[in-house]
């Protein structure tokens, strides 16, 4: 595809397993690279595997992977010519590409005008009305919380206030009353101010029970997007994915209705890069666009395994400006495929994170089975982050067996020394209402004995 490596060298502005992920597509692409990490991350794997590191400060994000100024140093004292962002930190911030742009570093990923449209919960909503893709009923960003009472008596009362900058299920209330709402709509202003430096909130009408389900897109930002099918992530813990998988059980005149809707929206807005598109499924399958995220999922593997494209290989290509050579007929779609994000997690005790060295790890092998993961027997996972350690993902010919094949990589997978959530993704494993794909958002609170 490309005779001469597309970069010389790129920064990864990142850590954990998504920082190794990116390293070996460039490594494959004959890219050097060059990681950033903060104080407690100098004994990762990305900083022993990369052939640069730069330390850009202490354990805290905002000092070290939120640190603009430090990350855009390290790029500019190393000579890279392009960021990978990876997922979370500064991965869907449009100041920040905007300055790399600024700088004349390339950003991996969409466009800054594109993560400003799309960037908000507001914004996105009116993207998708303009591209005829249908929205949970709902508002704009509410100025007050008297305009909020209003909108909830038009809406009808169960809402759902949202971060407009928000995402990973933070910035969230579920209201039910009027009293409720007047105390929720502050407490989220708080945490949406906490997380994301932005108050802004949205309101839409809770739906109890629903499929999360998402479609993957590329685009080379000319106007050319495929999809590569859509990802059922239904299995959470308070609005964070655990468990994905690819395809969706969805009948499939409706998983083609939602991923044509998908790719309509990215168009819309000439997307460039690997994106995803998130819906609500209800019950009576009418399906919703809640939002996009502009950057690589951490559940992307899913769909490589069912598709057999690289999905971190194809964002640089296109982000050095490279054709989109993939027509979507050249997308076949083989198989099943099942991630189980192993979190150090303790599931018993509502799922409190489990920092602490790792004393002994081995992870599953065998046919269909991929593991993606920074962490080694002697590694200390810091408190400091998210609590994923690593992602096992298997592929097999169907469903049925893509599930026995789960169960086998996980009993073969050991991690002492630290929780995790291997023992819960067993039980789901056997658990009736998994195997035949009755699988909704509360699937934790209503199929399983926590």
């Amino acid at each position: 595809m490309a005779s001469q490596p597309p970069f010389k060298k790129i920064l990864i502005a990142n850590r954990g397993e998504i920082a190794l992920r990116v390293i070996r597509a460039a490594r494959e692409l004959g890219i050097q690279t060059v990681v950033v990490y903060s104080q407690p991350d100098e004994g990762s794997l990305p900083v022993l595997l990369a052939d640069e590191s730069v330390c850009v400060g202490p354990a805290a994000s905002k000092d070290s992977y939120l640190n603009i100024p430090n990350i855009l140093s390290a790029a500019l004292m190393t000579g890279a010519e392009a960021i990978h962002p990876g997922y979370g930190f500064m991965a869907e911030n449009p100041d920040f590409a905007e300055m790399c742009r600024d700088h004349g570093i390339i950003f991996i990923g969409p466009t800054p005008e594109s993560m400003h449209a799309l960037g908000s919960k507001a914004g996105g909503r009116q993207i998708a009305a303009a591209s005829n893709v249908p929205t949970v009923p709902g508002t704009g960003v509410l100025e007050s919380v008297e305009e909020a009472l209003t909108a909830a008596k038009q809406i009808g009362y169960p809402v759902l206030l949202k971060a407009s900058a928000g995402g990973g299920g933070r910035g969230q209330k579920i209201v039910r009353t009027q009293d409720e709402l007047r105390t929720a709509f502050s407490q989220a202003q708080d945490e949406a101010r906490l997380y994301f430096g932005d108050p802004a909130l949205i309101m839409e009408k809770f739906i109890e029970e629903f499929r999360h389900v998402e479609v993957q897109v590329l685009g080379d930002g000319k106007g050319h997007v495929i999809h590569i099918g859509e990802r059922d992530c239904s299995i959470q813990r308070r609005n964070q994915k655990l468990i994905e998988e690819a395809p969706s059980t969805l009948p499939q005149p409706l998983r083609e209705e939602i991923l044509s809707a998908g790719v309509r929206l990215a168009k819309y807005v000439n997307y460039a890069g690997a994106g995803t598109l998130e819906f609500i499924v209800d019950r009576d399958g009418n399906y919703y666009f809640m939002e996009m995220n502009t950057r690589i999922q951490v559940e992307h593997c899913v769909s490589e395994m069912i598709s057999g494209i690289d999905l971190v290989r194809w964002q640089i290509l296109i982000a050095a400006g490279y054709p989109l050579t993939l027509q979507q007929e050249d997308v076949k779609l083989q198989g099943h495929a099942i991630e189980c994000r192993i979190n150090a997690e303790d599931p018993k005790k509502d799922f409190r994170p489990s920092a602490g060295k790792i004393d002994n790890i081995h992870f599953a092998g065998g046919p269909g089975v991929r593991v993606d993961t920074h962490a080694y027997s002697g590694y200390v996972i810091p408190p400091h982050y998210d609590s994923l350690i690593g992602k096992l993902i298997v592929h097999a010919p169907d469903r049925e067996w893509a599930i026995a094949r789960m169960k086998r990589a996980l009993e073969e997978t050991v991690v002492e020394g630290v929780k995790t959530t291997i023992p819960l993704y067993i039980q789901i494993m056997d658990n009736p209402y998994y195997k035949r794909g009755a699988v909704l958002t509360n699937f934790l609170k209503t199929r399983m004995e926590m």
